[in-house]
């Protein structure tokens, strides 16, 4: 089987995956109850959405541009946020396609090697990673008594036992399940070190792990730091105006948009294309906690990742259109 066709199946898979978990969704929704709330959209709140949704996608590109420097060269603003629109842009149709594009691009306008771009965004990729977990942290810290209290009764439910009491029996058996999968892993690596998946395997874990350490090469930590917080700042702020958009859910707060904006981009990491149906389905079964029902969980969803879908395909369609208008006066 060539390439072609195993990136085609891979991507079928994923797409078939991602209306798999939307109709999952949808099954125990109320179809009509869904179309209500949809129909009832107070789409002003959806500007302020859309700017700044814009606006993170900005401080993206800025804090992609201070990892650049470090390597030698200062990259437009300008081609840089571009860039990253018709990389996200890509991401819709092939997920992980719009990283390579969006390197592609910026190398041909700002003459910048496209492999040393490469190692930025494994750098990128590995610090989003980590920041996401932050931010899981964060979720579940400042709302213990909703968030934290269902995340610790689904994990209590995996070590009870069946009259409801812990099972120490369980934990020891997972301790030593654990245990033993570490010792089989590290034996099928030295094992079969020869084997094509354990080095590109080795590859990756290598590349997140240079990309983590990579963010000490930075000159300017501190305006790093700060772009990312802008970042997942803006993305909050996008999500709570969806709730003021969607009738009846701005009595929430943004806790619960923090909430849905943190599952909502764990949903966005299965490599569904565009994350469809993990998003709708992860903002769905969170917002389950504050008692919203499943119909105006994923109502909210659905609204938010339209928003998100409509955005990149509009922003990056004319970047791609204006990337070569707008550089060519250079050499």
């Amino acid at each position: 089987m060539n390439k072609k066709m195993r990136n085609l199946l891979q991507y079928i898979l994923f797409l078939g995956f991602g209306f798999f978990l939307f109709w999952l969704t949808l099954r125990k929704s109320s179809w009509h109850e869904i179309t209500h709330n949809l129909a009832g959209t107070n789409f002003i709140f959806l500007i302020p959405a859309t700017v700044s949704l814009l606006f993170a996608h900005f401080f993206r590109a800025v804090r992609w541009k201070i990892m650049i420097e470090p390597l030698g060269y200062r990259p437009s603003t300008q081609n840089t946020f571009l860039s990253v629109l018709v990389g996200y842009w890509a991401n819709l149709a092939f997920p992980r396609l719009g990283e390579v594009l969006k390197c592609t691009i910026l190398a041909r306008y700002e003459k910048v090697p496209a492999d040393k771009l490469v190692g930025t965004i494994l750098a990128e990729r590995a610090f989003d990673f980590v920041t996401l977990l932050i931010v899981l942290g964060i979720t579940i810290i400042v709302q213990y008594d909703i968030v934290g209290m269902y995340t610790l009764d689904e994990f209590k439910k995996i070590f009870q036992s069946r009259t409801g009491h812990i099972s120490y029996t369980r934990i020891i058996g997972a301790a030593i399940f654990f245990i033993a999968l570490v010792l089989a892993t590290n034996y099928f690596i030295r094992r079969f070190a020869h084997l094509s998946f354990i080095q590109k395997t080795k590859q990756i874990l290598l590349g997140i792990w240079a990309g983590l350490t990579s963010v000490r090469n930075i000159r300017n930590k501190g305006w790093f730091f700060f772009h990312s917080v802008l970042i997942w700042l803006f993305y909050l702020i996008s999500t709570y105006m969806g709730f003021f958009a969607m009738p009846g859910m701005r009595v929430y707060g943004v806790k619960a948009a923090l909430s849905a904006l943190t599952f909502g981009a764990i949903g966005m990491v299965v490599p569904s294309p565009g994350g469809i149906g993990s998003y709708q389905y992860a903002v769905q079964q969170v917002l389950l906690v504050y008692g919203i029902s499943e119909a105006q969980g994923l109502s909210l969803g659905i609204l938010i990742w339209f928003c998100q879908t409509a955005i990149l395909l509009i922003f990056g369609t004319l970047s791609f259109v204006l990337l070569p208008i707008l550089n060519k006066k250079k050499p």
